[in-house]
Order: structure tokens, then sequence, then C-alpha cells
């Protein structure tokens, strides 16, 4: 059996540069720190206070003991999240000399900082659509670290969407697809393989059940405004909103706040715009779809077309490839712009002709070996 450790190849420590010189970055608390000091001053007191007879410990075996006290400690304490929050990681599929073992989807979606880009609504529809294709297909992949990440992630996109309202039917999908994945491998549960022990997966379903009942419950609030609102825009400004929407649900869910509105969203020529943007052609005619009075009904051929073919996804943000480099980060489009940073430590002449977004799908075959 082939050992696994530390190689002397590998890119090293992590330093920050202080006042009092260059010190090792540590990812623990400086209580913690403390603490692991304490013992290893006890471990070499009891050392050199002991009898010659005793065996004698190495100063890598004391190294050894406080990195897995701190090990230990990060996964006994349930409340706090010991994960990485890094902006890019390198994607190695296959072992070299200066690098052993693979990147697997659950080390991606740990060390990646998914906690904050939620944060951001850029790419919080991102994160979303991730967690659900995860949901449907990957769950079982990911190890016991990354699971607890993953819902550790969603409870924080639960309790944003409750405090803001922002997007309630994106996460009522996802939740009904972790629900049915979850009910499928409790009731399989010895002929899939499922990280962990049974009870706690029965919690985890109880708690995506409670969150299905709060969101079913979640009333908008209204907000008030004296101002300038939505129906006092002109008509061709309205339809030009509606025109920029690319989720058919989401020009019905538009339609139903005026009567202006709901006129603008039954416009034919809307639905067969949404039509062309999302399928071809050869993929109309065989779904065609004709009114009572002979004309092409696009928007029943919209939704017609949506259980047949995939849509055209659109996110304000996404992660980015790097061909060059084999390095999976986030884009921080200010600092690219203020400080010409690409986002990750790249060694292309042009960086930018290396770039290609992820999508969320993409992430997924991006770990597939």
């Amino acid at each position: 059996m082939p050992f696994l450790g530390q190689d002397w190849r590998s890119p090293g420590w992590r330093w920050v540069k202080t006042e009092d010189g260059w010190k090792r970055f540590e990812p623990f608390s400086p209580a913690l720190e403390n603490k692991n000091n304490q013992l290893n001053d006890i471990s070499h007191a009891v050392i050199l206070t002991g009898d010659e007879d005793e065996d004698i410990y190495t100063t890598e075996d004391c190294e050894f003991a406080a990195k897995k006290r701190k090990k230990d400690h990060c996964r006994n304490n349930t409340n706090s999240q010991c994960f990485y929050r890094e902006n890019w990681i390198y994607v190695h599929k296959e072992s070299t000399r200066e690098r052993h073992g693979y990147c697997t989807l659950g080390e991606a979606f740990n060390r990646l900082d998914f906690s904050s880009a939620i944060q951001d609504i850029r790419r919080f529809n991102y994160v979303v659509k991730l967690l659900q294709l995860i949901a449907k297909s990957q769950l079982t992949s990911l190890s016991g670290a990354a699971q607890k990440n993953y819902f550790n992630i969603l409870d924080k996109i639960v309790r944003k969407v409750m405090e803001d309202q922002y997007n309630p039917r994106l996460i009522k999908d996802l939740l009904q697809d972790l629900s049915s994945t979850l009910c499928i491998l409790i009731r399989g549960v010895g002929k899939s393989v499922l990280v962990g022990n049974i009870n706690i997966w029965i919690c985890r379903l109880e708690t995506i059940l409670l969150w299905q009942q709060q969101l079913k419950n979640l009333q908008m609030n209204k907000q008030v405004n004296n101002g300038l609102t939505l129906s006092d825009l002109p008509l061709h400004m309205l339809s030009n909103i509606l025109h920029r929407l690319s989720d058919g649900w989401d020009i019905i869910t538009l339609g139903q706040v005026t009567p202006t509105l709901y006129m603008l969203s039954e416009d034919r020529q809307l639905w067969k715009k949404l039509c062309q943007y999302h399928f071809a052609e050869k993929q109309f005619c065989r779904h065609l779809i004709l009114s009572e009075k002979g004309h092409i009904d696009w928007k029943l051929m919209y939704f017609a077309l949506q259980k047949c073919y995939p849509i055209k996804e659109q996110y304000g943000d996404t992660l980015h490839f790097c061909r060059h480099c084999s390095i999976l980060f986030w884009k921080d489009y200010h600092l690219a712009l203020l400080l010409k940073d690409g986002g990750h430590p790249c060694t292309a002449s042009d960086p930018n002709t290396c770039l290609m977004p992820v999508s969320p799908q993409h992430f997924i075959d991006l770990f597939k070996f």
C-alpha cells in the first residue's frame, strides 16, 4: 500500500509579512495556538525530565502532535467553519513528481470561497445552480467535510432569502431536488454509499423540510415608496425591461404586478424572441403549437421546448478557468480594472486569452476522471 505524505517539492508554507519580519501563516485562532504552545512546552518538559530509559521524542513528533490537535479541534467544534477561503485553486487530475494525488470535487468545493460568493448578487444564482446540480447527481461523491460545508452554505442561502426575499423560487427548486435525492438515498441506504451516520442524514432531511415550510409561508413585504415606481415608467421602457429577461417564469411573475405589465408580458414578439434566444430552428419544427386563430403560440412553445431541451444559462459572474495554468478562480473585476490583477498567478504573456468562463455543469465535469 503506497504511503502518501508531504512532498519536499511541494509549494511550501504560506508566509505573511509583518513589522517583525516574515511569519508563517496559520489559519487557526490565536487561543488555539497558545494552547498548542503550552502543550508543546509540557511535552518538551516531559522529554527533558524523563528517565534515560524512556523513549525520546523528536521535534518532528511534537509538530505532528500539534497538527493533530488542531485537526481534532476543528473536527469537534461544529459551530466553527474551518474551511479555506481561497480565490483560486490548482486543478490537477493526475499524480506527478511535484504533486501527489488529484483535486476532487469536494476539495474544490471546500477551498473556493462560496460563502462570500452568495453575498454577491452577481454570483448568487450561479452558486445556487451549482448546489442544485450537486444535489441531483454528485451528493454521494462529496467527502464528509465537503457535505458539512455544503449544508452550511445552504443554511446561509436560506437565511439570506428569508431576510431580503431575493429569488425564493430558485431556492424552492433547489430544496425540492435535494429532498428528493435524500429520500432516495435514505431508502436505499444499503445500496448507496452515504458518508456519515444515517441519523445525520435523517436530521438533514428534516431540516430541509423545515426550510421548505418556511419558504412556503414567506410573505413578501410591501415596500412603501413615495418616489418614482415601476408603474410610472413609459410603455417602451417597461417593454425594454421585459425583453431583457431570459427566464420565462420571471416574465410571468413581473406580468402579475400591474395590468399594464400583464398586457406587455403577453406580447407574441416577446416570447418569439425568447424562444429564438434559447432554442434552434430545428427544435421549433418538432414542437409547433398553434393557437385557435392558427398562429404559433410562442409562449406555450417556450415551456414545451424547455421540458425537452436545456435553456441557455445567464449569470452575472462565474468562476473562470485558465487553460494555461489549469487554475480555477473567482475573478474580481474591480481589482482587474484598478490593479490589472488577473485573479490568479498566471505566467502567460496575455492571460486574458487563456481564460474561459465555467458554467455550473462544466465545474462538475472538471472533476470527472
